[in-house]
């Protein structure tokens, strides 16, 4: 059984703690023996940066100025990021848990008990017993490794990754609408457009570098639309900011058709010829009327009225999005409604007129296109097209009757663990006890597991259920690919050798596969060797690498793909002739606005929303230890309305129990002008009794099996507490100009 039963102990060997040193402490006379041109560990911008190596030490890093994304700049993570390579809280050594303690292992004592425990648990209850849960903050070369892992080495069928709680409703969406699964134009379009429309992305703090782009775009005379239930940073940086209700994306989009058309704001030529099921569409938004949109949706019609003449009359506009419009049950549809908008005005496939999600993580876009989906293989293509099939077993030698079939997304695999059909779980690079809803649920699936095995290079809130504990490696200790969030390939290049008797998580993965007989299907001897044979899986498919090398990466600062072939250049901005549909054509869909599955009612009276701050990054497992971020934002808080406050006689600092229908939390109250009356928020970087997981609603969206992290009931309790907020007067972790 996979138990916490020695927390604090295991907090106090294993952290996370606070330090802010380099290795060897701040020193004036190092003598710094390469510097090595990566990219940051972080969010989808995936900026520059050179690091700094002192004998096989990552000590500091300088700016990157020939990278045109960033050029030169960093947000606070990315100027810290090299602090949590030699951290002290570094996992040097495998660990197994005996009587509720992590202890030191050997390598051999550590695999052996891994590999004869998936044994025993396969032969006992079937390949599919075991799950395998990755991640997208890992290179694109261990991406398509632990796909390939969990079909070949392992036979089950059931993985998932952890982009599954951030972009897989923008995928599915992009899928139906456009036939292919990327943005659709590189983000030195953004300047170019006259409106930008910005759905549920507050980039000022979850992506400020992609700022530049923005303030380009406004430097040039253009507007922004702001769509956010906060009036976030962004928000007050906007033109028009509609503050809807969560989860009213679909209602408000439609408002905003229902006008175009009225207006004759439409592109009928760029419909008719390179469209299909307008006509659907179109009947049904005339149910839409601004009026009916507006109480749906809490924002006043004449600002519906007022965004839609907006973005209809200007002669270029892009509609960006990310996690706001995705996280919830209905956010695929919620996806598809902003297509709508741009599909009718024809903003599509030129300079400046465009589309995109904004990547949440680092390797977003690359860790959904080549095989840890449930339902996918390299490419993105997918498990359950029997031509694709084929192509991928050949390229792996692989006897098709081998190779499973779908599995479930990671939700639903928790479920199964409870279910007692999953009984044992290999995790790399994710944290779900912070990251999955309701916690107290997946808690019970961990503690339920016969066997869990965790590979991190840091103890997280997740790993701490885990039996075995394997030491990985930090994006700066080995090399690869990751793709940003406008689909640029881009290459992470090694600066040091993993310290103590870490390895590479490459190398762990294929050493389990080899013990357990599987080795010829495994003989990669370095990232290069799975890279060129992922290139060799992609081929032929829409996410296609065959024609970018690792070279051409470096001489060009990133490829776009798809790029089919050596000579070919790639391709930047998509759509320009044709859509990834058979027919060359984007498809429309007509959908209806649906409420969340929880709405608020007299128990429990206030939406709940939650999301990032600026100095932390998803789980918090890197950020949590650098003293500086943590000063900054040292733990979570609810904003509260004044007008809610004064009903509940809270007051600022105070701290207030939140409760919903699956658990409760204590935070501070953070009383805000900047937030609606009947909505609440809190960021989700914190796990025990800090994460805002607790409360959430693991309800899915029916097509991308996506949680709804972004609306569930709540309400709020006086408590009586004698503790201090660490918020204080400081006010930490929010903008001075909140409070106005």
């Amino acid at each position: 059984m996979s138990k916490v039963e020695n927390l604090q102990k295991i907090i106090e060997a294993f952290g996370p703690h606070l330090h802010d040193a380099p290795y060897g402490g701040w020193r004036a006379d190092r003598v710094i023996d390469k510097v090595v041109p990566t990219h940051c560990p972080y969010c989808g911008v995936q900026c520059g940066m050179n690091l700094l190596v002192e004998n096989n030490h990552v000590v500091g890093f300088e700016p990157r100025y020939d990278f045109p994304v960033n050029e030169g700049r960093l947000c606070p993570k990315g100027v810290t990021a090299y602090l949590q390579v030699h951290h002290p809280d570094r996992l040097l050594h495998p660990l197994i848990k005996r009587n509720g303690m992590f202890e030191r292992a050997s390598w051999d004592e550590a695999l052996n008990l891994v590999v004869s425990k998936f044994r025993e648990l396969q032969t006992r209850h079937g390949k599919d017993s075991i799950g395998v849960y990755s991640g997208s903050s890992l290179t694109t070369e261990k991406t398509y490794l632990m796909g390939k892992f969990a079909r070949a080495g392992l036979g089950t069928r059931y993985i998932d990754y952890n982009g599954r709680l951030c972009m897989v409703s923008a995928a599915a969406a992009n899928n139906k609408a456009f036939g292919i699964d990327r943005a659709a134009n590189p983000w030195d379009d953004i300047p170019l457009a006259e409106v930008l429309l910005i759905a549920g992305s507050n980039c000022a703090e979850t992506f400020p570098v992609l700022n530049k782009f923005l303030w380009q775009q406004r430097d040039n005379g253009g507007s922004w639309i702001i769509v956010d239930p906060r009036e976030t940073p962004t928000a007050r940086q906007g033109d028009l900011h509609l503050q809807l209700k969560p989860g009213t994306d679909v209602a408000l989009a439609n408002g905003m058709l229902h006008v175009l058309i009225e207006e004759n704001l439409i592109d009928q030529n760029f419909i008719s010829a390179r469209t299909n099921d307008w006509e659907e569409t179109r009947v049904s938004v005339a149910r839409y009327t601004p009026q009916v949109a507006a109480e749906i949706a809490g924002v006043p019609a004449e600002k519906i009225v007022q965004a839609a003449l907006l973005y209809g009359r200007a002669k270029t506009s892009m509609v960006l999005h990310a996690r706001g419009i995705e996280h919830h049950s209905h956010g695929v549809n919620n996806v598809l409604s902003y297509i709508n908008l741009v599909l009718a005005t024809g903003n599509i496939g030129a300079p400046g007129r465009g589309y995109g999600t904004i990547t949440g993580q680092g390797n977003g876009q690359g860790g959904r296109e080549h095989g840890q989906k449930a339902d996918q293989l390299p490419g993105q293509r997918s498990i359950l097209n029997p031509e694709h099939r084929k192509y991928v077993c050949e390229v792996w030698g692989l006897p098709e009757e081998e190779l499973p079939q779908a599995g479930v997304s990671v939700v639903e695999m928790f479920q199964k663990m409870q279910e007692g059909e999953i009984r044992g779980l290999l995790s790399i690079c994710n944290n779900v006890m912070v990251s999955l809803p309701d916690t107290n649920e997946v808690r019970r699936s961990l503690e339920g597991l016969d066997f869990y095995v965790c590979i991190d290079f840091f103890m997280s809130e997740g790993s701490r259920y885990a039996d075995v504990v394997l030491p990985g490696s930090t994006w700066s200790e080995d090399e690869g690919v990751t793709a940003n969030g406008e689909g640029r390939v881009l290459k992470i290049n090694k600066a040091a050798e993993p310290p103590g008797e870490a390895r590479a998580d490459w190398w762990i993965i294929q050493e389990i596969a080899r013990r357990m007989g599987r080795e010829k299907y495994f003989e990669f001897d370095s990232p290069r060797a799975i890279f060129d044979e992922m290139r060799v899986a992609s081929r032929g498919g829409n996410a296609d690498y065959y024609g970018i090398t690792w070279e051409k990466i470096e001489k060009n600062n990133g490829i776009f793909w798809p790029c089919p072939t050596e000579d070919h250049p790639g391709t930047p901005r998509l759509f320009e002739d044709r859509f990834y549909h058979p027919d060359g054509k984007a498809k429309f869909h007509a959908v209806e606005y649906a409420p969340p599955q929880e709405t608020p009612d007299e128990e429990y009276p206030l939406i709940l929303t939650s999301g990032r701050v600026v100095y932390q990054y998803l789980s918090g497992n890197q950020t949590r230890r650098i003293g500086f971020l943590v000063e900054q934002c040292p733990e979570p808080y609810v904003e509260i309305h004044p007008e809610t406050a004064m009903k509940l006689k809270v007051n600022d600092g105070e701290r207030v129990r939140v409760v919903s229908r699956r658990g409760d939390g204590i935070f501070p109250a953070l009383i805000v002008r900047t937030i609606r009356p009947d909505t609440i928020f809190i960021p989700y970087h914190w796990g025990e009794e800090l994460a805002v997981n607790q409360l959430t609603n693991p309800a899915l969206d029916p097509v991308s099996k996506i949680p709804e992290f972004k609306a569930c009931a709540a309400r709020i309790e006086k408590i009586h507490s004698r503790q201090l907020p660490i918020l204080g007067e400081k006010r930490k972790g929010a903008s001075r100009s909140e409070f106005r």
